[in-house]
């Protein structure tokens, strides 16, 4: 029994500990905080995983639904995406869009944070571990539905408690316009993907394809120590696409497998890992014990590589 839903459980804790606390958003002393954001990040994968894995879908609907969470995350339940100021950071006048109330910069850079970080790279690691169950559903119907249910209460609990801080409230059109686009990525997200030829060219290794996500996931989150405005939305856009470019071409050979995901995978989790320490936490102490819960996180996830890597080679 417990066997059967490990990797349901080893998701459902994974995803919070990387989207918080291991990028720096939340110290280690206020690991007690946990809880609070298992059913919200935690359920959201698990959710997101099993609707694309039960479709006997990949990647691509895994992504895009990875990227519906994001914008039920943020412009629904924080709203960070509208609001003027989130815990006193002004987020939307960088690269401001005033038809929508939305920063450009703001929009693009949390919104990736949510789709690569806090769903796509736990995904990628815990179905390492599952071995032969990687690409099969791991919940019944019923199992299912209290993931659900906690996800549901994991959004009205957290959007209650931002509420009370922040008193914020979209307005009726930026919530009509993100519900429409919510139902465009999602239906994007289930169309049928055509059978892609696959050639013999083979990938690079797995060590090179973890170095190019390390470096550019790096140099996506460094962009805008630099530059600001539309200047970093342009950087955005270059880094993107040189991302897409890649994996798009490395993953048509028919020797792109697991190992190759996990380093892409795990490039993306070091770089919250060494992010992690320049970043001050939102939450908890600041100083000293920030940074000794930054190098306890590190070195987790980087054992946890560890580990999968030598899953992954049987």
């Amino acid at each position: 029994m417990f066997a059967r839903i490990a990797p349901v459980l080893g998701l459902f804790l994974l995803a919070p500990l990387v989207a918080e606390f291991l990028l720096g958003n939340i110290a280690i002393d206020a690991l007690y905080l946990a809880p609070f954001f298992l059913t919200l990040y935690g359920g959201g994968a698990v959710l997101v995983r099993e609707a694309a894995r039960r479709a006997h879908r990949g990647w691509p609907t895994i992504i895009l639904l990875a990227l519906a969470y994001g914008l039920i995350e943020e412009g629904f339940v924080t709203q960070s995406l509208f609001a003027p100021t989130y815990f006193g950071h002004d987020l939307i006048s960088n690269a401001h869009i005033e038809p929508l109330g939305i920063g450009g910069w703001w929009t693009i850079y949390v919104l990736s944070l949510h789709t690569v970080w806090s769903i796509c790279v736990p995904i990628a690691i815990v179905e390492t571990f599952a071995g032969e169950r990687a690409r099969t559903p791991w919940l019944g119907n019923a199992g299912l539905a209290v993931v659900l249910a906690l996800f549901l209460g994991g959004v009205t609990l957290n959007t209650y408690t931002t509420y009370q801080q922040e008193k914020f409230v979209a307005s009726a059109w930026q919530f009509l316009g993100l519900s429409v686009a919510l139902a465009l990525i999602v239906y994007a997200g289930f169309r049928t993907w055509p059978a892609r030829l696959r050639i013999a060219r083979p990938p690079p290794g797995p060590w090179a394809v973890g170095v190019y996500s390390f470096l550019l996931w790096s140099a996506f989150t460094v962009a805008i120590w630099f530059v600001t405005g539309w200047t970093v939305v342009a950087t955005y856009v270059v880094i993107y696409s040189v991302i897409i470019a890649l994996v798009m071409r490395w993953s048509a050979s028919a020797q792109w497998g697991q190992r190759h995901i996990l380093a892409f995978a795990g490039g993306a989790l070091l770089t919250y890992a060494w992010q992690g320490f320049p970043h001050e936490p939102i939450l908890g102490s600041k100083g000293e014990i920030d940074l000794i819960g930054n190098a306890v996180f590190a070195a987790s996830a980087i054992a946890l590589l560890i580990a999968a890597a030598m899953r992954s080679r049987h």
